[in-house]
C-alpha cells in the first residue's frame, strides 16, 4: 500500500471541514514557546484573578504534545456565530433592557462543535485508517488563540481576540490534536496597526496595554467567572451588561467583514437579544434552570444571575417597577444577592 499523500490529505481535511459547516480549517505544529512566556507573565501578575485553572497545567498549555502524547499537529477550526451584521454600542444605551454577550444567546456551542469535530475525525479515518487524535472545544488547557494564530486563522488583536481579515472576530475556535504529519500553514500577521478602538472603549479600562488584558477588570470575567461580590468600582461601568461584554468587538473595524451565521442553534432563545431586565429578574430559580438548559448561561448559577441583573437594575432609570422588583428581592436567602440589591436600591436613593 502506498504511503499517504499528506499534502493532498491536508487539502481534503480543509474541504471536508467546510462541508461539515466550519468556515475555515488550518493546520499548525505544536511549538508554542513564544506564547508560553506571555502566559506565565500574565498569571504572575494575577491578571487571571479567580480563574485558578489558568494557573494550572502551564506545561500542558504550552506544550500540546504533553497534553496529548504523540501530538505533532493541530487542526484548527473556526465557526461563525454572529446573527447580525450591525456592530453597534446602541444596545448598551437602552438601559431598561439586558445585554447578553452574542455568543451566549443561543444553545451552548460546545456540543455542536464537538460533534462536528468528531465527524471530521471520522472522515479523516476513512481516508487514512486509524490515527491518534483528540478533539477540544474550550474544554482543556489549550492555548486555542495561539494555535489559531500559528495556523493562519487570524491574528491575536489588541483586544486579545483572534481577528480574521475576511471575517472579523465573531467566531468560535476548536481543535483536533493529531499524530498525522500534515503540512502546516503560514501563521497570520498582525493587522491592528495604530488602531486602539478596543482599548479606548473598554468600560472598566481592563486593557493594561495592547494585547494584555487584566481579566479582574473585565466585565466578562466579573459577570461570568467571578462567583463572589463584584467590586463596587466596576458596577456603574457594567451598565446593563448581565452576561459578558462585547464592546471591544463591537468597535473593531475588522468586524465590518462579519459573516452572518446560518447555525440554527445560535438563534437567541427567550428573546435574549432584546429582553427587559425586569423580565429576567423575575425568573424563579426553576425558571432560570428551565430557560438556560443547554445554554452557556447556566454555568454561572441563579445567585450570580440575580447578582448581575441587580447591578444592571441599579444602573437603570428610576421607576416604581424597578424599585418594587428590587425590594421584592431585598430579603433574598442569598447574602450575595441581598448585597447587590442593596447597592442597586442605593443608586435609586432608596
Amino acid at each position: 500500500m502506498a504511503d499517504p499523500d499528506f499534502i493532498q490529505i491536508a487539502k481534503d481535511i480543509k474541504r471536508w471541514g467546510v462541508e461539515l459547516g466550519f468556515q475555515q480549517i488550518a493546520i499548525t505544529d505544536v511549538d508554542l514557546s513564544s506564547h508560553g512566556t506571555h502566559l506565565k507573565d500574565w498569571v504572575a501578575r494575577n491578571y487571571h484573578g479567580a480563574m485558578d485553572y489558568m494557573a494550572r497545567n502551564h506545561e500542558k498549555r504550552s506544550h500540546p504534545e504533553q497534553l496529548v502524547p504523540g501530538t505533532i499537529r493541530v487542526i484548527c477550526a473556526r465557526i461563525d456565530y454572529a446573527l447580525e451584521f450591525e456592530n453597534s454600542l446602541s444596545p448598551m444605551k437602552n438601559t431598561t433592557k439586558a445585554y447578553v454577550s452574542r455568543y451566549a444567546r443561543g444553545r451552548d456551542y460546545h456540543k455542536l462543535i464537538r460533534k462536528r469535530l468528531q465527524k471530521l475525525a471520522a472522515r479523516i479515518e476513512e481516508e487514512v485508517g486509524p490515527f491518534g487524535y483528540r478533539a477540544f472545544v474550550d474544554s482543556a488547557p489549550v492555548l486555542e488563540r495561539a494555535l489559531a494564530e500559528k495556523s493562519g486563522l487570524g491574528w491575536i488583536g489588541k483586544n486579545t481576540m483572534l481577528i480574521n481579515k475576511q471575517a472579523g472576530s465573531w467566531f468560535f475556535l476548536a481543535e483536533l490534536f493529531t499524530d498525522l504529519p500534515l503540512p502546516i500553514d503560514t501563521p497570520a500577521s498582525d493587522h491592528c496597526g495604530s488602531c486602539t478602538a478596543c482599548i479606548d472603549v473598554c468600560p472598566t479600562k481592563a486593557f493594561v496595554k495592547p494585547n494584555v488584558l487584566d481579566a479582574t477588570r473585565c466585565i466578562s470575567y466579573l459577570t461570568i467567572e467571578l462567583r463572589s461580590s463584584i467590586p463596587e468600582q466596576f458596577r456603574k461601568a457594567m451598565g446593563n451588561r448581565i452576561f459578558g461584554c462585547d464592546d471591544c468587538q463591537l468597535v473593531c473595524p475588522w468586524n465590518k467583514f462579519t459573516h452572518k451565521s446560518k447555525e440554527h442553534d445560535f438563534t437567541p432563545r427567550h428573546s435574549l437579544d432584546d429582553v427587559e431586565l425586569l423580565t429576567l429578574f423575575g425568573w424563579s430559580e426553576q425558571e432560570f434552570l428551565q430557560n438556560t438548559a443547554g445554554s452557556a448561561i447556566r454555568r454561572i448559577g441563579y445567585e450570580c444571575w440575580l447578582r448581575n441583573i441587580a447591578i444592571a437594575l441599579g444602573n437603570a432609570p428610576t421607576s416604581e417597577e424597578v424599585i418594587n422588583a428590587l425590594l421584592n428581592k431585598e430579603n433574598h436567602s442569598s447574602e450575595l444577592v441581598r448585597e447587590h440589591v442593596r447597592w442597586a436600591l442605593d443608586q435609586h436613593q432608596m
